[in-house]
């Protein structure tokens, strides 16, 4: 019989640390909690999934707004700044396969990559948002609903598409 990686159900005590103030709403789940660390007045909502992983962490800074079903990959690392807003159903990835020499071998079978997402203060990542791994989002970044953020973004910069690209700044 298979094993699971747990049920993901919340116990505070078992986070690596919970801020005061901080709202689980029902549904929400969190894998690996010893690697998980959240800050003060932090709220995650419904059927959310803190995906925290044997090692690495993933860090929500104080004020911090995750929305209804956001899905968080912590296993290459991933780090959220202070009064970040996270949409509904934004998914932040860090990790990849590589494409193994042989075709014939599954992609699955491939070497993880691992690669470190960082969200810095005062961003906000619109509904269905991507982030792909090692990507470093600057302070006060606008990112558009449904956008690909591939690579980095400059702090101040309203982005939007896919690929995400800078259409202004603040």
């Amino acid at each position: 019989m298979a094993q699971s990686h747990g049920t993901g159900v919340i116990e505070r005590h078992e986070l690596a640390a919970c801020g005061e103030g901080v709202v689980f709403e029902p549904g929400a789940l969190v894998f690996h909690p010893e690697n998980v660390e959240i800050g003060a007045d932090v709220y995650i909502g419904h059927y959310a999934i803190l995906k925290g992983y044997y090692r690495n962490k993933i860090c929500i800074g104080d004020g911090a707004w995750i929305g209804q079903q956001a899905y968080l990959h912590g296993a290459g690392g991933l780090t959220i700044g202070r009064r970040v807003g996270i949409g509904p159903g934004v998914r932040i990835i860090t990790s990849t396969h590589s494409l193994p020499e042989d075709p014939r071998v599954p992609i699955m079978e491939g070497a993880l990559n691992l690669a470190e997402v960082v969200i810095e203060d005062g961003c906000d990542l619109g509904v269905g948002t991507v982030v792909l791994p090692g990507v470093r989002i600057g302070a006060g970044v606008q990112v558009g609903a449904g956008a690909v953020v591939s690579r980095d973004l400059p702090a101040g910069a309203v982005c939007a598409g896919v690929p995400a690209r800078v259409l202004r700044y603040r």
